[in-house]
């Protein structure tokens, strides 16, 4: 149905080109409309966070909203600019005019298409629209379906590459390619389970500690089989510790591990956290009951209302390839926090099962291996583990969140970032 509707979509613009436009019109808006949407690529955000403040019941329409307005806006403010500057047609000969006037419509249609298509995707609809880009039942972000020719993956794969730090803000690079990485899986990803899963949270809802809040899977740790855990060829099985805020749980009482991701970028990059670009790896599960790791498809439901507890903690698993370092911990559409590179095996804390009581911190940073090994095995008496993200961890001082933000959201509006 949808490629349908593309084609349609494709044939109109080309049939309006060609009976009442020019070949130079034509050109000139498909450039408007590249600009338009590169312009609301790198805004919708800050307006949307301005919109919730005015409206929150808009909260999750505001980023289409948004997206939508400042899309039509700039392109009709492009448009009247190039009507007062060529008043007069520009006629390029017959049949230059009779071939690319028509293909000139197409390819107009293909970039609104593909705009058309990331808008629907950033509303809370069902999966299935605009096309249902996973299957129904454990999806696979390494195999999705795309809409004919893929033209949302071209406009927003087009707007990552022009932002990878050749068009840096003032202040700092800050990558579209890296914040959203694989950014049409992370929108049909975030709403897969949307009737019954909030989409975005009004506060902060996800931490990392700064110390041990990243670290390799120890050897002792097992499935729920009790098998070692493996990982894929030129892989590596990384623990990321997601300390979930308590005052956070009314807004997302429950969510998928689709809606968990952990951001990538090259070792050894720029010293620039946020530019280059970036990899979405999904969690594979998390260490549950009795200190064993449970294997998980993403489209697992986590009810946080079965869980007792002030402080609530997730030792998720992650298969990184080695060529890639962790940057960026994301959390449903608006929660974005930076994790700190890995920890070596001296400093890896224990992985503590989830739903568990957390353990204290002893304030050396982190636990020796072996400790952190006997404590996966699930030894009742192993010492206590890193300083975590609550009131005990050990964050850099001065970072603020905007409300509905998280640290890196804020950042993406003018907030503070550290390197890892």
């Amino acid at each position: 149905m949808i490629s349908l509707v593309m084609l349609a979509l494709m044939a109109g613009c080309a049939a309006f080109l060609y009976f009442k436009g020019t070949l130079t019109m034509g050109i000139v808006m498909i450039f408007n409309a590249l600009v338009a949407g590169f312009v609301a690529f790198g805004f919708f955000e800050l307006a949307a966070t301005q919109l919730i403040k005015y409206s929150p019941g808009m909260a999750v329409w505001a980023p289409m909203a948004c997206f939508l307005l400042v899309l039509v806006l700039v392109f009709a403010l492009l448009q009247a600019v190039e009507m007062q500057i060529s008043k007069e047609k520009i006629d390029l000969g017959v049949l230059p005019e009779r071939i690319g006037r028509p293909l000139a419509g197409v390819v107009l249609g293909y970039v609104v298409t593909g705009y058309l298509l990331v808008a629907t995707a950033m509303a809370p609809l069902p999966k299935e629209y605009p096309y249902p880009r996973f299957g129904d039942r454990n999806p696979n972000p390494a195999s999705p379906n795309r809409a004919l020719l893929s033209p949302d993956g071209f406009v927003t794969g087009l707007f990552g590459t022009i932002s990878k730090g050749s068009l840096s803000p003032i202040r700092e690079p800050k990558s579209f390619a890296l914040l959203h990485a694989g950014y049409v899986d992370q929108l049909h990803l975030n709403r897969y389970k949307g009737k019954e899963v909030p989409l975005m949270t009004a506060t902060p809802a996800v931490d990392v500690p700064r110390q041990g809040g990243v670290w390799f899977a120890p050897d002792s740790l097992r499935d729920n089989e009790g098998k070692p855990l493996s990982a894929p060829a030129g892989t590596g099985f990384l623990l990321v510790r997601m300390d979930i805020k308590r005052n956070a749980f009314k807004d997302a009482p429950k969510f998928t591990l689709s809606q968990v991701r952990l951001v990538c970028g090259p070792k050894g990059g720029s010293g620039q956290p946020l530019a280059g670009k970036g990899q979405a790896v999904y969690p594979v599960g998390y260490v549950g009951a009795g200190g064993r790791f449970e294997l998980k498809a993403l489209d697992e439901i986590v009810d946080l209302t079965k869980v007792s507890g002030d402080a609530l903690s997730m030792d998720l698993g992650f298969q990184v390839p080695t060529a890639l370092t962790p940057i960026l911990l994301q959390f449903k559409r608006n929660t974005v926090v930076q994790v700190p590179a890995p920890a070596s095996p001296e400093d890896a804390p224990a992985p503590v099962a989830f739903g568990a009581a957390p353990p204290r911190s002893n304030g050396s940073g982190g636990e020796p291996g072996s400790q952190a090994q006997a404590a996966a095995g699930g030894d009742p008496n192993a010492p206590p583990s890193a300083p975590r993200g609550g009131s005990g961890s050990s964050r850099p001082k001065g970072r603020k969140s905007k409300k509905g933000l998280s640290d890196i959201g804020s950042s993406v509006i003018g907030g503070q970032v550290e390197d890892n």
